[in-house]
């Protein structure tokens, strides 16, 4: 199964080798029909604690690292 693929914004680095991303998304409202914006936040494992607060990033769906994280970041968008 080919794992998943998201993009967002790097909202913490408090951690260590972690880095907190904000993904956002579009979702129709079912009975008004205007679009929403939702967002979610993923703990991705940051290996050289390269991410900065604000950067767009990329994160991919990895095996568990710990309770929390379950996505490494995979490359940082300029």
């Amino acid at each position: 199964m080919p794992r998943r693929v998201l993009q967002g914004v790097v909202v913490s680095t408090a951690c260590e080798k972690t880095a907190i991303i904000r993904v956002e998304r579009r979702v129709q409202h079912p009975m008004y029909k205007k679009f929403i914006t939702r967002s979610k936040k993923y703990a991705a494992h940051d290996e050289s604690n390269q991410c900065q607060v604000g950067e767009q990033v990329t994160i991919r769906e990895c095996r568990p690292l710990s309770k929390r994280k379950c996505w490494e970041v995979i490359k940082e968008q300029a």
